[in-house]
C-alpha cells in the first residue's frame, strides 16, 4: 500500500467527524501536523479532543475546534504550507530528510508569525533537542508526548494563550498564571494538569450561569497559562501583566544569562516578593535542599523526584486557586416521551402509542427534526416515505426502528462512541465505559479499526468476516478515581503482591461505572476478556507486553449479582497489576515514575465458540509480524511472520509450541518433518465454562483449562487443520481420517486455501506499517463455524497491533576481517544493533548441569545473581539453553524481565537433546527487543554459530551456583551486532584473568 493510498483513507475518516471550535479572538483553527499516520490518528481520537475541551464549547453551540490536517514528510510540509492557511504547525522529529530543525527554519524564514512546535515521543530524543539548543531559534517550543493525549489539548492552548494574553487581560481583565521551567519531561505533564484543572472550574461556574452572555464571558475569562524557560523571559512576562498574575510555579535551576544557574528561582521569586508578596508561589526541584530556600523565601516546595509530586501539584492547584426535543404527543396534545438523541429513538419507538406515531409520520416531524440535529441523510431516507405505504402500523414502526439502527451502526462503525445499550453487542465500535485516554492497547485497536473500516477492508474478502470483536473501554480518569479510594499515601513499593491485591479488591469503582457494568451483563451473557490498556503500553519504545495482567471470564454464572462481581474484581486487579513488582520493575528501568502510568481497561468479547458441553475457545488464534526478526531459507526479514495455534492465544505469546509460516509464503515449510512432530503444539487452552465460581486472585489461569488434541479430535473441529504423519510412507497425509499422530499443520488453510488468512495477515501487516511508520505485530483470532442458520461466515478479528522496534541506524560487520580465534561467540541468528563496551561479567548455564525438569529452580538462582548485579550496578550477559521467558518451564528458563534486567546480552543455545525454536512472538521477546538489548540464538550442530565455552570455563569465577557459573572479565568483552544481517558477534576480553 502507497503512503498517498492511505492518506486519503485517513482523511476520510477524519473529516466525517462533527467537531467544535473555540471562541477567542485569535484562534488555532487550522493545524498542520507532520508526522506518521499513527501519531495523528492517536491525537485526535484518543480521549477525543472535542470532548476533552470540557464545559469551554459544550454549552456554546458553537463548532469551531482545531482542524488537523496530516503530512507525512517535511518535504510535503513545506508544499502544503504554500498551498494553505494554518495556524499552528506540529512537528515530530522522525519526518524525512527534511528534518524538524531545518524544517522549522524554512517555514520561519517564510512565514515568521506563524508558530512551530516540535512534539517529540521518545525520551531520548530530549538529549538529542537538549544537544541541539542552538538549532531552536525557529521552534516555539518543544513537548514530549507520554501517551496523555491532554497534552496536545495544552500544547495547543498554551499557542492560543500567549497570542491572546495581552487583549484578554486588557479587555476582560483576564487572569494569567506564569509557569517557568525548562525540563520537557515535566513541563508536558505540568501542563495538562494545569489545563485540566481550569477547565473543569470553568465549566462549574458556566453551569451555574443562567444566560447565554455570561456563559460566555466566563468562558473567556478563564486563566491563561503562558510557559517561559528562562528568568529573563520569566521577570520580562511578570513585569507586562503582574496584575493580573494570580500565581507563579517555577522551577530552581534554569537558564539566565544564558547560562544555568543554580539559584534563578529563588532570585526569580524574590523579585516577585518586592512588589506582590500575595500571591501563591511554588518552587519545585529535584534537590531535596532547595526545599529550606523555598521556605525562606515564602514559596511551597515540591520535591520532582517524589512519587506524590502530581498529587501533591493537583492537591495545591485546587486548594490556592477560583435547539429542542423530540416530543410524542397524542391527539390531545398530552407529552408521552421525549427524546433529546439519535440514540433516544430505538427505545422510545418501542413504546409510544399507534396514535402518536402515525400524527408525527403524517407532519414528516421526524425528518424535521433530524434535518434541525445535522442528520440529513437519515431524514432523506424518512421524508419520501408516506404512512400509506406500510400495510399497519406495527410495519411501519418496524420500518422506522430498522432505519434508525442501520444508521447507527453505519454512524459508529470504525468510530470511538459514547457508552449505549443497544451497541454493546455490535462489532467494529468502542464503546467509551469512561473518560479519558484509551491507554496503549486501546489506541492501537481504535486506530486500526477505524482505518480498516474506512478501507472497507472487508470488500477485499466477501466470503469472510473481518471485524473488531464487541469493545467496551474504561478511560484512564477511571483510574485516577479508583486509586483515591486505595489510600493513595501508601507505599505500594514496600508491599507484596498479594498485599497489593487485597489492597485493590477493596478499592471502589464509581457508581457511573457500575451502573453501565449493570447493563452490560444484561447484554452480554457470553466470555469475555477484562484486558489491560495502560498508557504506555504497545509504544515503539516500550511495549510492555505481558507486564500487565488480563482476565478470561466465563461469564455464564445464573445470577447477574455474581458476574457483576467477577468483572468489578477483574478490573480492579488488573488496575493492581500496575504496582505489582515486575511491572514496577520495568517501568523504573524505563526511567518513568509508577505515578505518571495510567490504565485503562478494554472489556472484549472473547472470540470462539462452545466446543463439548464446557469448552469454549476460537479455531485459530496467533500473532503476526511484519518483520521477521530469524528468516530462514530464501526468506527475507520484509517478508513477515506468523504464529498460529488451535485455541486461545496464551500458547501463542507465551512462547509454548505451535506452528510458524510466512504470509507472503505459506506454502513454504520452515522445518524437516520430524522436527515439525516433535514440535508441534501438542494441547492448547480453552475457558472452561463449567468453572463459574472462582478466586481471580489465585491467578489469571483460574478460569482456563488446557486440552489436548484427542480433546478437539472429540470436539469434531480438527478437519483442515491437522496432518496425520504417515510412518509406512515417511509423509504427512492431509485426512483427519487416516491413521497416525495427528500434526497441527493446518493445511486447509495454508495449502487448500480453504480460509484466506495469509493474504489477510499479509495486507493488514503492510497497512500497519505504513501507517505506524514501523514494522508492526498483530494479534488476531479466527472462528471458522459457518452457522447456516444465522449466515454467519467464518470470521478473522483483529486483536491487537503494536509497532515492533527496529533499529534505523544500522552497525556493520565485515566477516572478511574476523579472527574467530578472538571471538567467545559468532552467530548469524542475532538481533540488536551496535557495540556494547561495557561488559565485564558474564552468567552462564553450566550445560552439564542442566535438567528440563529443573527450570524453576534456575530461575530462582538467576534472579538472586540479578539482584546482586543490580545492587551493584554491573551489567552482564547471559547464556543459557532453550527458550528464555517462556511460560513453559519445559522449553526453557521461565524468568520474567524483572528479573533478569541488568542482561544486555541474552544469549539461548541449544543442546543435544534440548532444540527448541526461537522466542520471537512472545511477550517476553517485544520487551527485551525494546529495551535494545542483543538478543542471539546458537543453534546446536551449527556450522557457523558457535560459543567459545573452553574460553568461559577458563575466566575468573565470581561465583558458582548447582546450575550457574558468573564469571568476570579484567576488560570488557566487546558486543557487536550488525542488524541488517543479523551476524552478531562477542570480542574476548583482556584475558589476564584465565587460570
Amino acid at each position: 500500500m502507497k503512503m498517498e493510498e492511505l492518506n486519503y483513507y485517513y482523511n476520510k475518516f477524519k473529516f466525517g467527524e462533527d467537531i467544535f471550535h473555540n471562541l477567542m479572538q485569535r484562534q488555532i483553527k487550522e493545524i498542520l501536523l507532520v508526522s506518521t499516520f499513527y501519531d495523528a490518528f492517536i491525537f485526535e481520537q484518543d480521549g477525543r479532543l472535542s470532548e476533552q475541551i470540557f464545559g469551554e464549547y459544550r454549552q456554546l453551540n458553537l463548532s469551531i475546534t482545531p482542524r488537523i490536517t496530516s503530512i507525512p514528510s517535511g518535504e510535503k510540509a513545506i508544499e502544503k504550507i504554500e498551498e494553505s492557511d494554518f495556524d499552528l504547525v506540529i512537528l515530530m522529529m522522525r519526518i524525512g530528510e527534511v528534518g524538524p530543525f531545518e524544517l522549522s527554519r524554512i517555514i520561519k524564514e517564510r512565514h515568521p508569525h506563524l508558530p512551530v512546535l516540535l512534539l517529540l515521543n521518545v525520551q531520548s530524543d530530549v538529549a538529542i533537542v537538549e544537544e541541539k539548543r542552538d538549532q531552536l531559534e525557529c521552534i516555539d517550543d518543544v513537548f514530549l508526548w507520554n501517551g496523555d493525549t491532554k497534552l496536545f489539548l495544552a500544547m495547543v492552548k498554551s499557542i492560543e494563550d500567549k497570542l491572546n494574553v495581552a487583549d484578554d487581560t486588557e479587555v476582560g481583565l483576564t487572569r494569567v498564571i506564569l509557569l517557568v521551567e525548562d525540563s520537557i519531561h515535566y513541563y508536558s505533564i505540568f501542563l495538562p494538569l494545569l489545563y485540566s484543572v481550569i477547565m473543569k472550574q470553568t465549566q462549574r461556574l458556566i453551569q451555574e450561569e443562567l444566560t447565554e452572555i455570561n456563559k460566555r464571558l466566563r468562558m473567556r475569562i478563564r486563566p491563561k497559562v503562558i510557559l517561559v524557560h528562562t528568568y529573563e523571559e520569566a521577570v520580562e512576562l511578570y513585569e507586562q501583566y503582574r496584575e493580573y498574575i494570580v500565581s507563579v510555579i517555577s522551577d530552581v535551576k534554569f537558564y539566565h544569562k544564558g547560562s544555568l544557574e543554580e539559584n534563578a528561582g529563588i532570585e526569580l521569586i524574590k523579585h516577585i516578593n518586592q512588589d506582590n508578596s500575595d500571591i501563591p508561589l511554588i518552587l519545585q526541584s529535584s534537590d531535596i535542599e532547595n526545599r529550606k530556600k523555598a521556605e525562606d523565601v515564602g514559596a511551597f516546595f515540591i520535591d520532582k523526584n517524589s512519587k506524590k509530586m502530581l498529587h501533591t501539584l493537583r492537591e495545591f492547584i485546587v486548594k490556592n486557586l477560583g435547539f429542542g426535543d423530540f416530543v410524542f404527543r397524542d391527539k390531545k396534545g398530552k407529552e408521552e416521551a421525549r427524546i433529546t438523541s439519535l440514540h433516544d429513538f430505538e427505545s422510545v419507538l418501542n413504546r409510544v402509542s399507534d396514535e402518536s406515531l402515525l400524527i408525527h409520520s403524517d407532519s414528516n416531524d421526524f425528518s424535521n427534526w433530524l434535518v434541525a440535529h445535522g442528520e440529513v441523510v437519515l431524514a432523506k431516507k424518512i421524508r419520501p416515505m408516506k404512512v400509506t405505504d406500510f400495510k399497519s402500523t406495527t410495519e411501519l414502526r418496524r420500518f422506522l426502528l430498522n432505519v434508525f439502527q442501520d444508521v447507527r451502526r453505519q454512524k459508529s462503525r470504525g468510530k470511538i462512541i459514547d457508552f449505549n445499550s443497544n451497541s454493546l453487542s455490535e462489532t467494529n465500535q468502542i464503546i467509551k465505559m469512561g473518560d479519558g485516554s484509551l491507554g496503549g492497547k486501546g489506541r492501537g485497536l481504535a486506530f486500526l479499526n477505524a482505518l480498516l473500516v474506512t478501507m472497507e477492508f472487508e470488500n477485499k474478502f466477501p466470503d469472510v468476516n473481518i471485524s473488531l470483536p464487541s469493545t467496551s473501554i474504561i478511560g484512564t480518569n477511571e483510574f485516577d478515581r479508583f486509586i483515591e479510594t486505595v489510600n493513595p499515601e501508601q507505599s505500594f513499593s514496600q508491599m507484596s503482591d498479594e498485599d497489593i491485591d487485597k489492597v485493590f479488591l477493596q478499592g471502589q469503582l464509581s457508581q457511573q461505572l457500575l451502573e453501565k457494568l449493570k447493563i452490560y451483563i444484561k447484554k452480554i451473557k457470553s466470555p469475555i476478556a477484562i484486558r489491560s490498556s495502560g498508557l504506555l503500553e504497545d509504544s515503539q519504545s516500550q511495549p510492555f507486553a505481558g507486564i500487565y495482567r488480563t482476565y478470561m471470564l466465563p461469564n455464564n454464572h445464573h445470577d447477574d449479582e455474581v458476574r457483576l462481581q467477577q468483572i468489578i474484581d477483574a478490573v480492579r486487579l488488573v488496575y493492581a497489576s500496575v504496582f505489582l513488582k515486575n511491572a514496577r520493575s520495568y517501568i523504573e528501568s524505563l526511567n518513568y515514575k509508577i505515578e505518571e502510568e495510567k490504565m485503562a481497561v478494554i472489556i472484549q468479547k472473547i472470540v470462539g465458540s462452545t466446543h463439548g458441553e464446557n469448552c469454549f475457545y476460537p479455531h485459530i488464534s496467533g500473532a503476526a509480524q511484519s518483520f521477521n526478526f530469524y528468516p530462514t531459507s530464501h526468506l527475507k526479514n520484509n517478508d513477515g511472520i506468523s504464529f498460529i495455534a488451535l485455541g486461545l492465544g496464551k500458547s501463542v505469546v507465551e512462547g509454548k509450541q505451535i506452528y510458524r509460516f510466512c504470509p507472503k509464503y505459506p506454502d513454504m515449510e520452515m522445518l524437516e518433518p520430524g522436527d515439525r512432530i516433535k514440535n508441534s503444539q501438542k494441547d492448547f487452552f480453552a475457558i472452561n465454562l463449567e468453572n463459574t465460581e472462582f478466586d481471580l486472585i489465585s491467578g489469571e489461569d483460574t478460569t482456563l483449562t488446557k486440552l489436548d488434541l484427542k480433546d478437539a479430535e472429540k470436539h469434531n473441529i480438527l478437519n483442515g487443520l491437522v496432518s496425520v504423519w504417515d510412518y509406512q510412507n515417511n509423509r504427512f497425509v492431509d485426512s483427519i481420517n487416516a491413521q497416525g499422530i495427528r500434526v497441527l499443520t493446518f493445511p486447509g488453510i495454508l495449502k487448500y486455501k480453504s480460509f484466506p488468512l495469509p493474504d489477510i495477515l499479509e495486507q493488514i501487516l503492510d497497512i500497519g506499517e505504513v501507517a505506524l511508520g514501523s514494522p508492526v505485530e498483530i494479534e488476531f483470532a479466527v472462528n471458522l463455524t459457518d452457522d447456516p442458520n444465522l449466515n454467519v461466515p467464518p470470521t478473522f478479528y483483529i486483536l491487537q497491533i503494536r509497532p515492533l522496534s527496529i533499529a534505523a541506524d544500522t552497525y556493520t560487520i565485515d566477516t572478511s576481517n574476523i579472527d574467530k580465534n578472538q571471538l567467545m561467540l559468532y552467530t548469524e541468528k542475532g538481533m540488536g544493533n551496535g557495540v556494547i563496551n561495557s561488559i565485564n561479567d558474564i552468567v552462564f548455564l553450566d550445560y552439564e548441569r542442566f535438567d528440563k525438569t529443573k527450570t524453576l529452580e534456575m530461575q530462582q538462582e538467576l534472579e538472586l545473581i540479578n539482584q546482586r548485579m543490580n545492587q551493584e550496578n554491573r551489567d552482564y550477559a547471559l547464556i543459557g539453553p532453550g527458550r528464555w521467558g517462556s511460560r513453559d518451564r519445559f522449553l526453557g528458563i521461565p524468568v520474567r524481565w524483572a528479573q533478569i534486567n541488568r542482561a544486555k546480552v541474552i544469549v539461548e543455545t541449544g543442546l543435544e537433546d534440548f532444540m527448541i525454536d526461537p522466542s520471537q512472538g512472545t511477550h517476553f521477546f517485544h520487551n527485551i527487543v525494546a529495551m535494545q538489548v542483543g538478543y542471539f540464538t546458537i543453534e546446536y550442530g551449527s556450522q557457523s554459530d558457535f560459543i567459545d565455552w573452553k574460553w568461559l570455563f577458563s575466566q575468573r569465577e565470581i561465583d558458582n551456583t548447582d546450575y550457574f557459573v558468573h564469571i568476570r572479565t579484567d576488560e570488557p568483552v566487546t558486543v557487536k551486532m550488525d542488524g541488517k544481517k543479523g551476524i552478531a558477534i562477542i570480542e574476548k576480553g583482556n584475558t589476564k584473568g584465565e587460570s
